[in-house]
């Protein structure tokens, strides 16, 4: 991260934390210190392998960026929202349903939530490759430090983090590294993203629902994680679990994508977002996301040379001679979500069919 005098933007003050006796998941922590040795990867390899193959989420801890840095980022995270008028949020809207790609900002209400109540949640989303895109004004001071925490992000979490999954399934340490090129075509990126209180009527509407409960597209989805609660997770009793908070934290999850690749091995598990607990109720919550992608070009069948497939066995979602790449699968799901008419079934779950393949939405 960059060391020189930085530019002047307000400070985004944290809400308090929670107090409220929630039942939280019981989450792995992952010292990625570890993985500077080869020893250390092999011991964090198996501890990985069983958390994705468990539970499917994470936590980080010891990743390099001090806690100073992490406030710097939630600084300049709420500057894109603060700090932007409308208009200028209007110009640099993203037309994703048409792009299949998010860039720039999605503005509140575009997405259905339940019962005729659209979303409260702004996003700014930034490629990876930051310049190539327009900014706000209030950003464009910004971008040598959002170029250096996008490059963090990619070479110095998710590679890493990238390494211990191939190694957790025996193949070659670079074999998902080399399915995730910082120059490479695709839509990895960094996400600003902040929900906003809604009314009493839209709470009861979506019984507190502010997210539906979903797989993510990609193959890892790295969370900075902040103090506001509303994070959950679908556990394998049936039952929703809030995620903890740890400070200067990361919570880690698979998606789609590395569920295509793993043979089912490492779980896309269900998350949602719902209403914070009673006592951050009347705050908004700030998130700042990395979203890593497989290049477009790869196409998502399980990779069968594993020992640890081999021995498991397989999960396949569909054919491998119809498995969408990358690119498609990241199209056709980032233009559907909360645009499409779901179908309903007897169990409450709703479902879409896309490139063939049935996506699911719990609320």
């Amino acid at each position: 991260m960059p060391t020189a005098v930085l530019p002047q933007i307000p400070l985004y003050e944290p809400a308090p934390a929670t107090n409220e006796p929630l039942d939280y998941a019981d989450l792995a922590v992952i010292d990625l210190s570890k993985a500077n040795t080869p020893e250390g990867r092999a011991e964090l390899a198996v501890q990985v392998r069983d958390a994705m193959h468990t539970q499917g989420f994470f936590y980080v801890i010891n990743h390099g960026l001090m806690p100073s840095q992490n406030a710097r980022m939630f600084d300049i995270a709420d500057a894109a929202f603060s700090q932007v008028t409308e208009d200028e949020k209007k110009i640099l809207t993203s037309d994703f349903k048409i792009t299949g790609a998010y860039e720039g900002y999605k503005l509140r209400r575009v997405w259905h939530i339940d019962s005729g109540v659209r979303d409260q949640i702004e996003q700014y989303n930034i490629h990876r490759h930051v310049r190539t895109q327009a900014h706000p004004k209030a950003l464009t001071p910004l971008l040598p430090e959002l170029d250096a925490f996008a490059r963090f992000n990619h070479f110095e979490v998710l590679h890493p983090i990238l390494r211990l999954f191939a190694l957790g399934l025996e193949l070659p340490e670079d074999t998902f590294v080399n399915m995730h090129n910082f120059d490479g075509p695709g839509d990895t990126s960094l996400r600003f993203m902040k929900y906003y209180p809604r009314s009493e009527d839209e709470e009861i509407a979506t019984k507190n629902v502010w997210l539906k409960g979903h797989a993510d597209i990609g193959s890892v989805s790295i969370l900075w994680s902040q103090r506001v609660g509303g994070l959950q997770i679908l556990s394998s009793d049936g039952n929703w679990r809030w995620v903890r908070h740890i400070e200067n934290a990361l919570v880690i999850n698979a998606g789609d994508s590395m569920d295509f690749l793993s043979g089912g091995f490492y779980k896309p598990t269900i998350h949602r977002v719902t209403q914070p607990p009673a006592d951050q109720r009347n705050y908004a919550r700030l998130g700042i996301f990395y979203f890593s992608k497989p290049d477009d070009d790869v196409k998502l069948i399980p990779l069968s040379a594993s020992p640890v497939l081999q021995r498991n066995g397989i999960k396949r979602r569909c054919d491998d001679a119809d498995a969408p790449t990358a690119g498609e699968w990241r199209k056709g799901v980032t233009s559907a979500y909360g645009m499409t008419n779901l179908k309903k079934t007897e169990s409450g779950v709703e479902e879409e069919v896309i490139s063939g393949i049935v996506v699911k939405h719990y609320n």
